[in-house]
């Protein structure tokens, strides 16, 4: 399907494809996983299991319309055996440690599963014939952060001031290393960046509108750390639909595969406290204060992708405003809270995005 010269995936593409989605027990994860059912893909998982309670791969019973193994992509024996049984033709790897703030006080772990995680997934499906197709996952946070307002373009210089960046750039590094030099005629490998990332049924720890969600909602208010930093924010439909649209695209055409940001326009460029007042007001009460401590560990003060090489190579550019992602994603948890299904929900949220103009 496409909407006014905008990609969306093809629902005809995915029918029968046999795809593997690492951290599918994850938020991006299981929202992925609930979008390819809808295209009649065949869906299988290797993951940990949930971290939080709740989480959306219960809520939502993901574990029913996928083939799902409990797996650390640590474990590199047992993982590859585990990929060896599937023999995908589309992997999508989500599977990481992905929380700035837990990477410092896990820093090992981080680049254990950020680093050699990835090298254990790319070394499982190198000699697999089926695989043709493999989207790995980092962020936005991948670059050298000097501080300045320039949106990031995806051959600026890799860096990471804490271990959760430096691992994913790290990543991608390894995964530019795999594709030149052990996957010449094999898979096409890619990389997509996305930006800060919201949506319903998240309820990771220390991120923003899950925090809030969870103040709100037991009636407390919600600390903001630092209120002034500036995010290239975006509904979790944007990067998995750059996910899904890359994969079709590298699957007939493998001279694409690359690095490939997946962001906002600069309009949708927000701080924190921005994106904390239209949540608010989305949400329909709830207070907030600003940390008035010094952060202890250092964060970037802003972040800003350059979208464009997305909109050129793959024609995906984002279809929902900061101002609607933001209500879309409170309204989830709202009507979560009052009883509604999670499947339901995210399926009304992916029919009005593929609907959106």
């Amino acid at each position: 399907m496409e909407n006014l010269g905008m990609r969306l995936p093809h629902p005809d593409f995915w029918k029968g494809k046999k795809v593997l989605i690492t951290g599918l027990t994850g938020f991006k994860g299981a929202w992925l996983a609930l979008w390819l059912k809808r295209m009649g893909a065949q869906i299988h998982g290797i993951s940990l299991p949930p971290e939080t309670q709740p989480n959306l791969y219960e809520t939502a019973s993901i574990a029913g319309i996928t083939r799902s193994a409990f797996c650390d992509v640590r474990n590199a024996d047992e993982f590859a055996a585990q990929v060896a049984l599937i023999e995908p033709d589309i992997v999508f790897h989500l599977a990481a440690q992905a929380l700035v703030l837990r990477s410092y006080e896990q820093p090992v772990e981080t680049f254990g599963t950020n680093v050699m995680g990835t090298a254990n997934l790319l070394n499982a499906i190198r000699n697999i014939k089926r695989t043709r197709v493999a989207v790995l996952v980092t962020t936005d946070k991948v670059y050298e952060n000097l501080g300045l307002s320039t949106p990031f373009r995806e051959d600026d210089k890799l860096g990471g001031h804490d271990p959760y960046s430096a691992s994913k750039a790290a990543a991608e590094i390894l995964v530019a290393s795999f594709r030149s030099s052990l996957f010449t005629g094999k898979a096409a490998l890619s990389t997509m960046r996305a930006g800060n990332v919201i949506g319903g049924g998240d309820w990771s720890e220390n991120r923003l509108i899950p925090d809030a969600v969870k103040r709100w909602t037991g009636g407390e208010a919600l600390l903001v750390r630092n209120p002034h930093s500036v995010r290239p924010w975006q509904h979790v439909l944007e990067p998995l639909a750059g996910y899904l649209v890359l994969a079709e695209m590298t699957w007939d055409k493998p001279a694409l595969s690359g690095a490939y940001n997946i962001g906002p326009d600069s309009e949708d460029v927000a701080t924190v406290e921005a994106v904390v007042a239209l949540a608010q007001n989305s949400f329909g009460k709830g207070t907030f204060v600003i940390s008035v401590d010094a952060p202890k560990n250092h964060e970037a003060v802003h972040l800003a992708l350059d979208n464009s090489k997305a909109r050129r190579e793959l024609g995906v550019s984002p279809r929902w405003k900061l101002a609607t992602a933001v209500q879309r994603t409170m309204a989830w948890h709202r009507q979560f809270n009052e009883g509604a299904s999670a499947v339901g929900l995210c399926n009304a949220d992916i029919d009005a995005f593929e609907a959106a103009p």
